[in-house]
C-alpha cells in the first residue's frame, strides 16, 4: 500500500461517511480527517455561520481550497467530505485525479431514519422537518449530486459498511 494513499469518502449526509472514516482509517493505521472540521478550524467559524455570514459561494470556494491543500499533501489520510463538496468547483474530478474516492451509497430510508434520530441540530438542512420531509429533501439532493458520487472509484452500496466482511474487502482493494 502506498505511503501517500489518500481515500476520500463521498456521499450524501447521513451516509456514515465520518463514522466509516473513523473504523476505516483506523483499520489502515492512518489519520482521520473531517473536511468539515478542517474547514471550520481553518476559518475560524461554524459551518452554519460561514454560510450565515459568507454565503454559500465563499463557503464551496474555501472548501475547494481546503480539498486542494489537503490532497497536496504529502501523507496518507482519510477523509470524509461533506456532502456537496464532490459537486462543485470540479472538486470530484480533483479527488479521483489524487487520491482513491468511495462512495457510500445508503438507501435513503436508512438515511432518513439515521437523521430524524440523530441530532440534526449539527445538520442546518434537516432541522425542523420529519422524517417524510427528510427524505423528500434527502432525494432531491440525490437527483442533483449522485452524477458527481457515481464518479467515485469504488462504490459501496448497502446499509452496513461496518462489517468486517466490507471493511476488509476495501482495505484489500485499496492495496491493490
Amino acid at each position: 500500500m502506498s505511503k501517500n494513499l489518500k481515500v476520500v469518502l463521498v456521499g450524501l449526509p447521513g451516509s456514515g461517511k465520518s463514522t466509516f472514516g473513523r473504523q476505516l482509517a483506523q483499520e489502515l493505521g492512518f489519520p482521520y480527517l473531517d473536511l468539515d472540521q478542517v474547514i471550520e478550524e481553518k476559518y475560524q467559524n461554524k459551518i452554519p455561520e460561514i454560510f450565515s455570514i459568507y454565503g454559500e459561494g465563499k463557503f464551496r470556494e474555501w472548501e475547494s481550497k481546503t480539498l486542494e491543500e489537503l490532497l497536496d499533501r504529502d501523507q496518507p489520510f482519510v477523509l470524509a467530505s461533506g456532502g456537496g463538496a464532490p459537486c462543485f468547483n470540479d472538486n470530484m474530478e480533483l479527488i479521483n485525479s489524487k487520491a482513491i474516492s468511495v462512495y457510500l451509497d445508503v438507501p435513503l430510508e436508512s438515511i432518513s431514519r439515521r437523521l430524524q434520530s440523530s441530532k440534526v441540530q449539527n445538520r442546518p438542512m434537516f432541522q425542523g422537518l420529519d422524517q417524510g420531509e427528510i427524505t423528500l429533501k434527502l432525494k432531491s439532493l440525490l437527483v442533483s449530486r449522485e452524477s458527481f458520487y457515481n464518479q467515485a472509484k469504488i462504490k459501496l452500496s448497502g446499509e452496513d459498511f461496518f462489517a468486517e466482511l466490507l471493511m476488509y474487502e476495501l482495505i484489500n482493494l485499496l492495496k491493490s
